[in-house]
């Protein structure tokens, strides 16, 4: 490894910086995860169906941005690969959006398996971080913990849990990922009060 390239201590040493930097914005960000998470598992039927519409509405202006920018593509094969996955985009954006209770069936799958992934990252990165957030990383841990059993619970309830599951994965992803951030702007806010009255 070279001189020039960063090591996993600068690394850690920059997301420290960075979080006790603009640590008013992370605080802001876990609020209104949390806020956001809560109104979605007091209301798990509506915010399944309004993730569907929102998921829809990505992949329908996705394949409709898409369908305007192959007409710039530089050559035929290009063009072609660029008409299949605009035309894929708009087609499944537009099934989820016509179709909105039978495609928040198929996105809880997805959920499922975006959750189970993220989980096991957030349960790695609380560990490698446990030196950079001694205080804070045990609630990104928990936060991880909590979406991996999420899944599993889901999973051994369905098909029966698909018409909630989607807004209750969703809500409570928000609500653990969103105190973790919290925690750890608190902690941030806390190390910098407490460098400035150590100058005094």
């Amino acid at each position: 490894m070279s001189a020039s390239e960063p090591t996993i201590s600068d690394i850690q040493r920059s997301v420290r910086d960075a979080v006790r930097l603009h640590w008013g914005l992370f605080l802001a960000q876990g609020v209104a995860m949390t806020v956001l998470g809560v109104f979605a598992i007091v209301w798990p039927q509506v915010s399944t169906v309004a993730v569907d519409v929102y998921i829809g509405a990505l992949f329908f202006v996705s394949g409709a941005v898409g369908l305007v920018v192959m007409f710039f593509a530089p050559s035929v094969s290009a063009f072609l690969w660029s008409l299949l996955t605009a035309a894929l985009s708009l087609l499944i954006g537009i099934l989820l959006l016509w179709h909105p209770v039978e495609g928040a069936v198929s996105l809880t799958l997805v959920l499922i398996a975006f959750f189970i992934v993220e989980g096991i990252f957030q349960i790695a990165g609380s560990i490698a971080y446990r030196e950079v957030f001694p205080e804070s990383w045990g609630w990104l841990l928990v936060s991880g913990i909590a979406d991996l059993v999420l899944a599993v619970l889901i999973v051994a309830g369905w098909p029966g849990t698909a018409g909630w599951a989607l807004g209750l994965i969703v809500g409570v992803n928000l609500i653990t990922s969103g105190v973790a951030v919290v925690m750890v702007a608190v902690m941030a806010r806390r190390v910098i009060r407490t460098a400035k009255e150590a100058l005094r």
